[in-house]
This record gives C-alpha cells, structure tokens and sequence, in this order.
C-alpha cells in the first residue's frame, strides 16, 4: 500500500502587477509540481483598477495560468502621505495574518522591496511560517533599501538575483546553506517572450497622443523617490518639458504607489489635458509579452525604473537613469546616469538614442531560473529558528 506525501503549501504574494510579470514563470513552476500545493495572494496595487489596464487583470492572468487558489488581501487606504503608507502597512500586517493563519501554508514567496511585501514578512514572521524572499542583497537607496533588507533579516531563505548580491546578504549573517544566486527570473521572461511578436492594439489602452509603434520611439518609466516626495512635481514638470520638446513619440507609463506618486500623476493628467499636439501617449500596466515587445523595441528607456538597469541589459536597450532611486544597483553600460537638471537630462537622452542598441549582457543572467527556484523551494529543508552566521 503506497503512503501519500503530503503536498508543501506555498503562497506566492503578488503586492503589484510587475510582481505577476517577473514571476510567472516562477509561479508555473510551482503550480505544475506534483509536491507543491500552490497558493497566490493578490494584495497592494494588483487589486487597483487605477493602476491596471484595461486587458490586464490580475485574477484573469492568474486563472488563465491555470492558477486556482487565490485570494485577495485589501488594505490599501487612499493617499499620499508618509502617514498613510505607514498605516497601511500596519494594517498589510493584520490582513496578511487572517490570510497565512486560514490558509496556514508551510512557506511563503516575496519578491523585491515594497512596503506591502513587508507586512507579509512581518506577518508570516510572527505566524513561524519560513519566508522565501526573492532580490534580496540589491542596494538602491531610499526607504526601498532599508525595506528589502529588513526583509531578509526576517527571510530564511534567499534567491538574490546576482553575485554580488549574494555575497551582501551572506554579510548579513545569513546562512550560506540557504542563500542562491539562481540569476534574475526577470531575465529569463525576457529571453521567453523577447522574440515573441505583438498583434495588440497599443491604441487601445491608455490617453494621449496616438502612436504609431512601428515608427521610432521612447519610453518613459518615471517612479517616486519616497525621500524627495515634496520634489516630485517639480521633477515631472522638468522631464515633462525636456521629452515634449525633443518630439519624439514617447510611451509614458505611470507611477507606482509610492508617496509621491500623486504629484506625478497630477502633472501627467494637467500635461495631457493643457497641452496640445504633442506626442505623449500614458499607459498604465501591460501583460509581460506586449511589455517586453515594446520595450525591446524602443529607442530609449528613460527614468528610474529596475528594468532599465535589468532587462533593458539583456535587451541591449539604451537607458537614462535619473536620480538616486535605483542608487547602487548593479549596471551595464547600457545605463546612462544624469541629474533632474533639465539641461544635463535632454543631453543624455539625445546621446542614447544616437547611441543605438548596445550588445547583450548577461549580468543578470542565468539558466533555469524558474525551476531552480521551484524546486529548492519543493524540497528544501524548511526552519523557523534563524541563527546569525559568522
């Protein structure tokens, strides 16, 4: 008579849509093993409607993936404010605790720095339940650096995305049994969807400027620097004035839910209604695929997101990376750094799309990324007690 094995439960966190675009592959790993009983929540940003578009739904994706057990996390409160953040990262805290006590999974998965992924650490902490965390060891600046390592303190196991990564969380204390440098899965979606065509209407979702994608054109990814919130609108303003004078069809997405991110949005919305014949088109969310083909596709990213300094190194794409958000972090020569000075910003960007594609790097990359995960993550010996090493 054979024994069953008890399936491992494992709940992925899903706190904003790029957590569902740089970890699908992760999450089709997990949810094809016989030895895994795969659950996903959906909290944070992925639940707005303001911060999706109108063909991406993250329940839908999810579904669609042939992923069933899902559950929803509502917390967020509506505002701007540092006041506002903190408090709903507190209550993050309480919903996640209802959420791991019902479904009491044996591990969960976070990725990346985000307040919200903090209050599931916290949570599953005080539950004794062992955190998988996914990009720690990065530096950056801003809060979202003494946000990602306080996650790993509160992690046991570690899935940095790059060597030198690996090294800082193992300076952390952290056990070297349980800290892997399996590559980015950013990286590895890229290499699947890259070569992939798109029959999507990029005019059908969005505002602004209608733009042809066959014809030149930039992309803008412009985030909040939680530090330099009071700043913000002065930024957008400035970068606003440099990308319409240099006429060239842009894709500008909006920004995350950071404080701060309510001046940006205000200056966008006030652009694209005050000024006329410009070639600005704002977007919110897309699905990995048309993302990826966008991207690679692009003359220039500009702003301060990690996908100028992560997949656009893979892509070879041209980036222009402003201020001190993205800090430290690892860099190819792809990447162009510049002040908000508006003089200092139309220079770089004129200098990268002179530029032209730079060749492939694999400072991010690796093989099997996903499955690598997954199954660490299927058979791993699991504790609770962490010990600080060395």
């Amino acid at each position: 008579m054979s024994v069953k094995t008890k399936k491992r439960r494992v709940c992925f966190v899903i706190t904003s849509f790029i957590h569902y675009s740089r970890g699908f592959l992760i999450l089709d790993e997990l949810n094809k093993r016989k030895d895994i009983e795969l659950y996903v929540a959906v909290a944070g940003t992925a639940l707005l409607s303001k911060y999706s578009s109108k063909r991406a739904h993250i329940r839908e994706l999810l579904e669609a993936d042939g992923i069933n057990n899902i559950h929803e996390v509502h917390f967020n409160l509506e505002g701007d404010s540092h006041f506002i953040k903190a408090k709903t990262a507190g209550l993050g805290i309480m919903e996640f605790t209802n959420l791991f006590n019902n479904i009491k999974p044996d591990a969960i998965v976070l990725r990346g720095d985000r307040f919200e992924v903090l209050s599931a650490a916290i949570s599953a902490s005080y539950l004794h339940i062992p955190i998988a965390h996914i990009e720690g060891g990065d530096v950056t600046g801003t809060i979202d650096e003494s946000v990602r390592h306080s996650i790993t303190k509160l992690s046991h196991i570690h899935f940095t995305t790059n060597e030198p990564a690996r090294k800082r969380v193992l300076k952390m204390g952290e056990d070297d049994k349980f800290v892997f440098n399996f590559g980015s899965p950013d990286i590895e979606v890229v290499k699947k969807v890259a070569d992939s065509s798109s029959k999507f209407n990029f005019l059908s979702t969005g505002s602004g400027a209608d733009i042809d994608i066959n014809k030149p054109y930039i992309m803008v990814m412009y985030h909040p620097v939680t530090s330099e919130s009071d700043k913000m609108g002065e930024y957008t303003r400035d970068l606003l004035e440099v990308i319409n004078d240099l006429n060239i069809q842009t894709f500008w997405f909006w920004p995350n839910f950071d404080s701060g991110s309510e001046s940006i949005s205000y200056e966008l919305r006030y652009f694209n209604d005050e000024v006329r014949g410009h070639k600005i088109r704002f977007m919110r969310y897309l699905p990995p695929k048309d993302f990826i083909y966008m991207l690679k596709n692009s003359m220039c990213l500009v702003g301060n997101s990690s996908a100028g300094l992560k997949e656009c190194s893979f892509l070879g794409v041209p980036v222009v990376n402003i201020g001190t958000r993205q800090g430290r972090r690892l860099r190819d020569k792809n990447v162009v750094n510049t002040s908000y000075e508006k003089e200092s910003l139309r220079k770089a960007i004129k200098k990268q799309i002179n530029k032209g594609k730079y060749p492939e790097s694999d400072l991010y990359n690796s093989e099997d990324t996903a499955k690598n995960i997954a199954n660490t993550l299927a058979t791993l010996s699991l504790y609770v007690q962490k010990n600080f090493k060395g």
